[in-house]
């Protein structure tokens, strides 16, 4: 396989000190893989093996073998790499070779390979910049992961959250691990509720700019943006229909206070959704395009509710305590992550959809914004650590927890894309 990157470009472009990461918890039972230091180009290898490592290791289902002290065969007839790393415990072992082109790019080869059967499990080959090595680091461990584990990574994907550094508000953009940071919009006025397009190309966004929640639409390619709803009132929490040609968003145009409103991404065919007494926000479209989850007080405290996207009556889905808001669907639309209120902590729990049964999956005291990766095993929230607010990861059942934190200012309202 060749890989040409088209990367986001993103106006103004503006690259930001990288996030720190720590690891806790994790899968008893965990598949023990062993990574060689990838061959070749001097230290271009250390980039990609060490990115491997990470991604692989941050999931919590898979453990790494240490064989790093270990040099690549002259030849590969008799490799000693299998019969050490099956020796410490190992099931597959990753090799890899990067190879300068005479184009000033480099090849970047891998295999992975069963440990115990010395069979390969998979192969691929991507060409890159010395730019990209951790672009193709992550594209690696998603192969690797997917083969180990069934289940396609996410390690190649984006996170979109919001930082205040003091006055100044930014909009980002950052890769699943944390790293290379990128800035899509900064602002002295507040930007909230990122939300990704599907097909990971735009995010639409509330800027108050305007000194009015106002929503945005934004390209990551080019870096145009169009208002998307200025209405009287306010105009926030907008979130894509799965095909993309809607949003959902919420408005207070009709004197009503806030209610749930349905347009098309190009801001025309606007219709009312909800018409409840009380506040009704946070909406968010199921994965098959035919429900909506959100927020609202119509019940005298703040619940999750679940009505058909096109409106209609809508179901109480939470009961449990007085306070449950931010719901965000699972991809399956088998559950659905959401903030729920216990003791005066706001914790991260999730609701399997057809047994009711909830698990809270956090341990924080202000754990808020739960967004779902793509392959439903991972899920991104905004915390408090030292006073400071981070991004941290959970798994969807709760035993691994990961912080990517920035000392340098608060990180909120994150946004797992693609």
């Amino acid at each position: 396989m060749r890989l040409g990157f088209v990367l986001l470009l993103l106006f103004p472009l503006l690259t930001r000190a990288a996030m720190t990461i720590d690891i806790s918890g994790g899968e008893q039972s965990r598949i023990p893989v062993a990574i060689s230091p990838f061959a070749g180009a001097g230290d271009a290898y250390r980039v990609i093996t060490d990115v491997v490592g990470a991604d692989l290791a941050r999931t919590g289902e898979l453990k790494l073998v240490d064989i790093s002290d270990l040099q690549p065969p002259l030849t590969e007839s008799i490799d000693p790499r299998f019969s050490v790393a099956r020796q410490r415990g190992a099931e597959a072992v990753v090799l890899g070779k990067v190879s300068p082109l005479s184009n000033g790019q480099v090849e970047v080869g891998f295999r992975l390979m069963d440990a115990i059967k010395q069979t390969q499990l998979a192969g691929y080959s991507y060409t890159a910049n010395a730019a990209q090595l951790r672009a193709v680091a992550h594209k690696i461990a998603d192969v690797v992961y997917e083969k180990l584990t069934g289940t396609p990574g996410v390690f190649s994907s984006h996170i979109a959250y919001v930082i205040k550094r003091g006055k100044q508000y930014s909009l980002q953009v950052t890769d699943s691990d944390g790293q290379n940071v990128q800035t899509v919009l900064r602002s002295k006025e507040p930007i909230i509720s990122p939300a990704w397009s599907p097909d990971g190309s735009k995010l639409a966004y509330v800027s108050f700019e305007k000194k009015k929640p106002v929503i945005y639409v934004q390209s990551l390619t080019t870096g145009q943006r169009r208002v998307l709803a200025n209405f009287k009132g306010s105009n926030s929490a907008p979130s894509w229909s799965p095909d993309g040609s809607k949003l959902a968003l919420v408005l207070t145009r009709d004197n009503s206070g806030s209610q749930i409103y349905e347009i098309n991404a190009d801001g025309s065919g606007l219709k009312r959704l909800t018409f409840g007494g009380g506040i009704d926000t946070e909406p968010d479209w199921s994965p098959s395009g035919q429900f909506l989850l959100f927020t609202s007080g119509r019940g005298g405290s703040p619940q999750i509710y679940m009505m058909p996207a096109s409106g209609g009556t809508a179901k109480r889905m939470t009961f449990q305590g007085n306070y449950n808001v931010s719901p965000a669907w699972s991809p399956d639309g088998k559950s659905f992550a959401y903030v729920q209120r216990t003791n005066g902590r706001f914790r991260i729990a999730v609701m399997d959809i057809a047994s009711g049964q909830t698990q809270v999956l956090t341990r924080g005291s202000f754990d808020e914004s739960p967004s779902f990766a793509s392959n439903g095993k991972m899920i991104v929230y905004a915390a408090r650590q030292n006073g400071h607010g981070v991004l941290a990861l959970v798994s969807s059942d709760g035993k691994t927890q990961v912080h990517l934190s920035d000392v340098a200012g608060d990180l909120e309202e994150p946004a797992w894309g693609k």
